[in-house]
């Protein structure tokens, strides 16, 4: 894990210039906001950086809406806050042209399509709850039993403040193996667009003991895709799984 220190900063470093723009049919004042620019970290969440983009347009609508969730979509389609930025913009941005236009709603919260985000804690909860679960595919859950309150808390707070070296002194307790044991599965998502996501449970070796590569994971997980092309883009973990020509 050591060695691998600058790619895993380099990841963590991964940037989005994103335009928000708020739905112009919501806009209750005489002259419309102008766009509002953010570079996003691609590991973070929408509620964690859009602080400033509420603070920027709520002054343009209605008084009686002006303390209603935030929403955004991309083209007609809601972005799932519980879903990472960098995942998002793969799995809906097909053609990449920068920056990534969204649209700010705080209105007609898509109660069918989108979980209510009330706060930064809904965040935290979702978070830690996939690192726990994490854990117990890899470990059993005996990493993070282990852990004090304040190893929680300082993971949380890597992520939230975008913390490169506060997040990773304690995270990658999760990623190491314990002397030669390897952990029990491998925790992974294929994030297929609109649909829900796929896990599968799936052994790190193999029957004669050798290392599974990302190939295996994809043969077992898509046993009857092994004559087509998959498009593959990494966020942590496999996702964005969608055909392409030859």
């Amino acid at each position: 894990m050591a060695n691998d220190r600058e790619v895993l900063r380099e990841i963590w470093e991964g940037r989005l210039p994103v335009c928000f723009q708020l739905n112009s049919e919501e806009v209750y004042s005489l002259q419309a906001p102008d766009p509002y620019y953010l570079m996003v970290p691609r590991l973070s969440y929408f509620p964690l950086v859009t602080d400033k983009v509420r603070k920027q347009f709520v002054r343009y609508i209605q008084p009686d809406k002006q303390e209603a969730e935030m929403w955004l979509d991309f083209n007609g389609q809601a972005l799932r806050w519980h879903y990472p930025i960098g995942v998002l913009f793969d799995m809906y941005v097909s053609d990449i042209q920068l920056p990534w236009n969204i649209t700010v709603h705080f209105d007609k919260f898509p109660e069918e399509e989108l979980l209510h985000c009330p706060c930064r804690e809904a965040v935290e909860s979702h978070f830690m709850s996939c690192v726990k679960e994490a854990d117990v595919l890899k470990h059993r859950s005996q990493v993070v039993s282990s852990m004090q309150k304040k190893d929680h808390n300082q993971l949380w707070l890597g992520l939230q403040n975008d913390k490169f070296d506060q997040f990773w002194a304690v995270n990658r307790k999760l990623m190491e193996a314990s002397g030669d044991e390897v952990f029990k599965y491998i925790p992974f998502r294929f994030y297929c667009g609109e649909g829900p996501f796929i896990q599968r449970l799936v052994r790190p070796v193999t029957e004669e003991g050798q290392r599974k590569t990302l190939q295996h994971l994809i043969q077992e997980v898509f046993p009857n895709e092994t004559n087509r092309k998959l498009k593959l883009m990494c966020h942590c973990a496999v996702h964005n799984c969608k055909d392409v020509n030859n």
